[in-house]
């Protein structure tokens, strides 16, 4: 479904959002953690906690167990 039909009027259809959202929230969270800032050291860290956040999404939008859920 187009963006645009649904009225959002950033184009992002509401999980591309949803996505951005959670990204956005992680990456505060992640700066107030470290006083804002990121050192070189501190990217696969932060990059982790995303990944975790966009699965924490993907599974709400589809109802499902993602894949890493699904193997535990």
């Amino acid at each position: 479904m187009d963006a645009y039909v649904v009225g959002d009027p950033d184009g992002l259809s509401p999980l591309l959002a949803a996505l951005r959202d959670a990204v956005a929230r992680e990456l505060h969270a992640q700066l107030a953690l470290r006083a804002e800032r990121i050192e070189l050291a501190d990217i696969p860290e932060i990059a982790y906690q995303v990944t975790l956040r966009v699965d924490e999404t993907l599974r709400q939008h589809g109802g499902g167990k993602s894949q890493r859920m699904s193997r535990l």
